[in-house]
């Protein structure tokens, strides 16, 4: 199909999950954000790692065990290297770790903001389908149709009209597509055609600004 115009939106999250701690600082349970080090302490042949929490509030840290009595070769060069410098890479996978935060404390508050970067990979100049393909590397706490409404400068229930009326489709798709939050690797699908501010939904597409 040659009347496409695709686009590949990037998201990134700004604020990484904050989980509920009790803060003794504060005397109640707190949120509190990761400070983005790490602690790494040498016992013997093995190595006990933390990543250092603090208190949104009074800056009461929390040492979040990443693993305990590890030999460097079970760790490996590359990731014991990572940990000795908080690699920023490296501590970002980790705070995005939801699992191991769940075993940690009950309640984790996720930011839905997000940094979004948009990049125009096919532009014919009389499109008429604008493909938008979404790449998340990590979890965020953001509704599809928020999204789509917010970067397309148009109304969810204008999304849900074009989506009742066969103008709207997703890869994978499912019925309640629009209540699900974004996942990497879902492509959406807009026949605008017959759309009068075609060209408006599509300079947002493609545009950061």
């Amino acid at each position: 199909m040659c009347n496409i115009l695709q686009v590949r939106w990037t998201l990134t999250p700004k604020t990484s999950p904050q989980p509920w701690i009790a803060c003794s600082g504060c005397g109640c349970q707190k949120p509190f954000r990761s400070s983005g080090k790490v602690r790494l302490n040498a016992n013997g042949k093995r190595l006990d790692a933390w990543l250092v929490y603090k208190c949104i509030d009074c800056d009461k840290t929390w040492n979040r065990t990443l693993f305990e009595r590890r030999t460097v070769q079970d760790l490996g060069s590359s990731a014991l290297e990572a940990l000795q410098r908080s690699d920023p890479d490296w501590v970002r996978a980790q705070e995005f770790d939801l699992d191991g935060l769940k075993r940690k404390a009950k309640r984790i508050d996720e930011p839905p903001d997000v940094i979004i970067r948009k990049e125009t990979i096919r532009a014919a100049s009389n499109w008429a389908v604008l493909e938008i393909e979404i790449s998340a590397e990590f979890p965020m706490n953001l509704r599809l149709d928020r999204l789509l409404a917010s970067e397309l400068a148009i109304s969810r229930s204008r999304l849900q009209a074009l989506r009742d009326g066969g103008k709207l489709r997703a890869d994978p798709d499912r019925n309640d597509l629009f209540r699900h939050k974004v996942k990497h690797g879902v492509r959406i699908i807009l026949d605008l055609s017959e759309i009068a501010d075609r060209q408006a939904i599509g300079e947002a597409a493609a545009s950061t600004e």
